[in-house]
């Protein structure tokens, strides 16, 4: 049973600031990209870098996104030594608790983790897009004789304080650390991804778990006591494209980065390629008077008007006279003849009816610092002819308004 590295996905956040997106799915389960779903790409991580045991660590809303997983067999996890299992928070003979953080949360799956008594644990986040080789970090990791290694990259000054920020010396040791903070002395930024010396990482988790002050998170706690303990830290530097998907308009960036050449999100390259589970539905079909355009258009979609610049999830119809441009649609979504859509998210299943208007472009914004991306959650109905304008966030509730 014993391997050398053990991957926890840590996917049970609620994702709050995704909003309507949300409300009945954990953040990780959300679509992305036509036919994936955020989780696809940590899970086609692990495989593409030959890490075979994966636990995926679920708690808020985690019907779909453990439905969507089942054995792991889209990524080539349905292994009878290791694979992908989901681990939700359980009673035991002290009592239960939901994950209290990120570390409370591999703390309490520490019998698992010794299942498979791995001499490395890499421990991920399920809200990113990205592609990354684990086993060039675990090498850096090794070769260092590290006790943490810490994937880091360079983000705008302007966005730092987002992050947990760090300073290393000129062999890449990690001398200071801090996590968001208000006034960042460096732009480099931690990844959320770690690779942890197990041995060392069950001890800290052991004494995190016992202080009743902790916050028992990675970046408030062990990173910060790991690094005043004078472990050996490093960082990773990462060079490809990573987008942490966690506000509506990073959500919306990232699908339109899959439309632009040279964004560095390449989803047909085969050397490392990302899977997910594929529902079973007919080719596209794209009518005689339809117009599509540099747009990302999955199987069972059915198009007889206008797609530009926009990326369309399985099981989408767009009417005759419809026009959808810079979207995100999500499956089975149906936008009726003659309506128009215009940089906006459109969540599963919505039903857009006849003439109506869902977003528009920045320039038609007479103050742009109000303009925003319209954004429907799933299930939502609008009305034929009516006018959902920029920045505007809909949900069901409104549907059942506008039924009654």
């Amino acid at each position: 049973m014993k391997k050398e590295c053990v991957a926890m996905l840590l996917a049970g956040g609620q994702g709050s600031r995704l909003y309507v997106l949300t409300g009945d799915m954990a953040k990780p389960a959300v679509p992305f990209g036509g036919k994936f779903r955020i989780i696809d790409f940590p899970l086609s991580n692990c495989t593409n870098s030959g890490i075979d045991t994966v636990g995926v660590l679920t708690q808020y809303r985690p019907l779909e996104l453990n439905s969507y997983i089942g054995n792991g067999q889209p990524w080539e996890l349905d292994r009878a030594n290791g694979g992908v299992h989901i681990l939700p928070p359980y009673q035991s003979a002290s009592g239960a608790s939901w994950y209290k953080g990120t570390a409370n949360a591999i703390y309490q799956n520490i019998g698992f983790v010794d299942l498979y008594d791995p001499d490395y644990v890499a421990v991920l986040s399920g809200d990113h897009i990205y592609k990354m080789d684990y086993s060039d970090m675990l090498r850096r990791h090794k070769a260092a004789g590290a006790a943490c290694t810490i994937s880091v990259m360079e983000v705008p000054w302007a966005e730092a304080s987002r992050f947990g920020i760090m300073a290393v010396d000129e062999e890449g040791r990690i001398t200071e650390f801090a996590e968001k903070p208000k006034e960042p002395k460096s732009n480099l930024a931690s990844m959320g991804i770690y690779i942890f010396t197990w041995r060392k990482l069950r001890q800290y988790l052991i004494e995190d778990e016992a202080d009743p002050a902790s916050e028992n998170d990675f970046g408030k706690n062990i990173i910060p006591q790991m690094l005043q303990n004078g472990e050996n830290m490093v960082a990773y530097r990462f060079e490809g494209y990573w987008k942490d998907v966690g506000t509506l308009d990073s959500l919306w960036d990232a699908n339109m980065d899959m439309l632009l050449p040279g964004s560095g999100l390449n989803l047909l390259d085969r050397r490392w390629p990302i899977y997910g589970r594929t529902p079973v539905c007919p080719p596209a079909f794209v009518g005689p008077e339809a117009d599509v355009g540099n747009s990302a258009v999955a199987r069972g979609c059915t198009i007889l008007g206008e797609v530009k610049n926009s990326v369309l999830s399985t099981g989408t119809s767009v009417g005759e006279g419809a026009g959808v441009g810079y979207s995100v649609v999500m499956p089975d979504a149906v936008i009726e003849p003659g309506a128009r859509v215009a940089y906006a998210i459109v969540g599963e299943g919505c039903h857009i009816g006849a003439g109506a208007r869902v977003g528009a472009p920045p320039e038609t914004a007479e103050d742009p610092d109000q303009w925003g991306i319209a954004v429907l959650g799933p299930g939502t109905v609008v009305a034929p002819g009516e006018i959902v304008t920029p920045g505007t966030m809909l949900d069901r509730r409104h549907s059942e308004e506008v039924e009654a």
